[in-house]
């Protein structure tokens, strides 16, 4: 089965968190790529709750810490919620992709996730008082 490496990278190319997932199919949406990573991250947290959130998206009811988002104890996910608020956050450029080192547009734009492949999800980070 084929792994995906996903890299979570700050404007300078520095990676904040590393993720890999396994596809057992050679092409995905873009939307499809996304809701996968989220499901899979939230799995992951839901399952063993440290508190803090390594993830794309910022939960709601968190605060933003060092290396994450801190959530109450005890506090489970919505991972639908957070595929939502994904996918909208990637269509107002919230976050970018690129596949391979090359761009990606648009949700339903598809991608080939053969051996090898890298998805780069490049965070953006608003200017302080622009």
């Amino acid at each position: 089965m084929p792994v995906l490496t996903i890299l979570d990278e700050n404007a300078s190319g520095s990676i904040l968190h590393r993720l890999e997932l396994e596809i057992n199919q050679e092409m995905l949406t873009v939307g499809e790529l996304i809701a996968r990573r989220v499901h899979d991250e939230v799995a992951a947290y839901n399952e063993r709750q440290t508190g803090v959130f390594q993830g794309l998206i910022q939960p709601t009811e968190s605060e933003r810490v060092l290396n994450g988002y801190q959530l109450r104890p005890s506090k489970l996910i919505d991972a639908e919620q957070q595929v939502y608020r994904a996918l909208e956050a990637f269509q107002q450029n919230g976050f970018f992709i690129l596949v391979n080192d090359r761009q990606v547009e648009s949700l339903a734009e598809e991608v080939w996730l053969g051996e090898g492949v890298t998805a780069s999800f490049l965070k953006l980070t608003p200017l302080v008082g622009g």
